[in-house]
């Protein structure tokens, strides 16, 4: 990391999202920065692109996965639902036990890479029950809450909204509206879902709308921040654009890209 500002000079943050374990490039994703901004998602559940990486790859293989991808991507919601039941009704011992340890193997991977210091929230496919074990005193985890850092207000507001995906981390819109209540004015408002505009929540590969969050717009709206920044959606019709005073930018998919969005001033 750079050293900590001083007199005129600049601060410079970068921010990753969906890094989905790729700890290799996470470990490098803060040199040249004060800071480093993870807007969630570091469990790698499946691959969509590399069939062969993430739990359900290493519990259940890579045709099955390649499977479960076909199903997902044809919106075969029920269709894929039943195939994971019929897996797991082959594994020996508790299906939320061994997800857990799964988990819990890539979270000390993750966490071990975050420079100091790091402020993060979660992702929807996140367990953020499990976060406070591997957090060190470097990283600063914040949901719902606000931090400074070289004299900007940055929120953060961490999760995903329900759907049929069914994914760890989502709640409902009214407890995901309290948490950006609770945050407030700031400068930089930073998320793991996208505001509610459909160029921004639109992923062209998946060829599917990924959910966005209206409250979050709202505030936008009438908060007027510099910066709403997320990820969420991997492969966005649009990765940046204004509404009103505020710059919305979808950091990446860190995982495909490994390299940070830099946001200095």
């Amino acid at each position: 990391m750079a050293p900590t500002p001083g007199g005129n000079r600049k601060t410079r943050v970068h921010v990753v999202s969906d890094v989905h374990g790729n700890a290799r490039d996470l470990a490098r994703a803060g040199e040249g920065a004060d800071a480093l901004v993870c807007l969630g998602d570091l469990v790698l559940f499946l691959d969509y692109a590399d069939h062969s990486r993430g739990i359900f790859p290493d519990l259940f293989g890579v045709e099955n996965a390649t499977r479960l991808v076909e199903l997902r991507t044809a919106r075969r919601f029920e269709d894929a639902r039943e195939l994971g039941i019929r897996l797991w009704a082959g594994v020996g011992g508790e299906r939320a036990a061994v997800i857990e340890k799964a988990v819990r193997k890539q979270y000390a991977e993750m966490f071990a890479a975050f420079p100091t210091p790091t402020y993060a929230t979660y992702g929807n496919v996140d367990m953020p029950m499990l976060w406070p074990e591997y957090a060190a005193p470097g990283t600063t985890v914040l949901d719902g809450e606000r931090v400074e850092i070289g004299g900007r207000v940055f929120g953060f507001v961490g999760g995903g909204l329900r759907t049929p995906m069914r994914t760890p981390y989502e709640i409902s819109d009214e407890e995901y509206a309290a948490k950006i209540e609770a945050v407030g004015e700031v400068d930089v408002l930073c998320t793991h879902i996208p505001p509610e505009v459909p160029e921004l929540v639109y992923d062209m590969v998946a060829r599917r709308f990924e959910r966005g969050s209206r409250a979050l717009l709202e505030a936008i709206r009438k908060t007027r921040p510099r910066y709403s920044l997320f990820g969420h959606v991997h492969q966005p019709l649009v990765r940046r654009m204004r509404i009103g005073a505020t710059e919305c930018v979808n950091v990446g998919h860190f995982a495909g890209s490994g390299k940070p969005w830099a946001l200095e001033w």
